[in-house]
C-alpha cells in the first residue's frame, strides 16, 4: 500500500488509519475480535465497495446467493448506538447502529439492530432488524 493509502482514515469512525483498522480484516491479516468490530468492518466494506468481504462474513444460513452493491449510495457516517454481548469470550452479540448515506443529493439513514454469532473463533453477521 502506498504512503498516501496508508494515511486514509478508516470509514468506520474509530479515527484509526484504514490499514490499522478495518483494512486488516478486509485483507485477511486479522479477524474481528468482537461483534462490534465485525459490524464496523462490514460498514467499511459497504463504503469501499467490497461485496466479497460482506459475503465472507455473512453466516452461511442467511447469506444471500448474490450481493450487489448500489453504486449510487454514498455512505457518509456510522454511529454505534448500543451493543449487547459480542465480546471475545462470547458466542452471540447484537449491535445497534445508524449508518448515514446520501443518494442523488438526498440524505438518509439505516437504523438497524444486527445479530452476530461466533463460530470456530470467527464472528459472522447473522441478520438484522430495521428500526424506525
Amino acid at each position: 500500500m502506498s504512503a498516501a493509502g496508508r494515511a486514509l482514515p478508516c470509514p468506520c469512525g474509530t479515527g484509526l488509519p484504514l490499514h490499522e483498522c478495518c483494512g486488516r480484516l478486509h485483507d485477511g491479516t486479522a479477524t474481528a475480535a468482537t461483534a462490534e468490530q465485525l459490524m464496523r468492518s462490514r460498514y467499511s466494506a459497504f463504503v469501499l465497495g467490497r461485496p466479497e468481504y460482506l459475503r465472507e462474513t455473512w453466516h452461511p444460513t442467511t447469506r444471500p446467493a448474490a450481493l450487489e452493491l448500489h453504486g449510487d449510495v454514498r455512505w457518509t457516517g456510522l454511529d454505534v448506538l448500543a451493543t449487547t454481548g459480542g465480546s471475545p469470550l462470547e458466542t452471540e452479540g447484537t449491535v445497534e447502529f445508524r449508518a448515514s448515506y446520501d443518494v442523488a443529493g438526498r440524505p438518509g439513514a439505516q437504523h438497524e439492530r444486527s445479530r452476530f454469532v461466533r463460530e470456530r473463533g470467527r464472528w459472522l453477521y447473522l441478520d438484522g432488524v430495521a428500526l424506525p
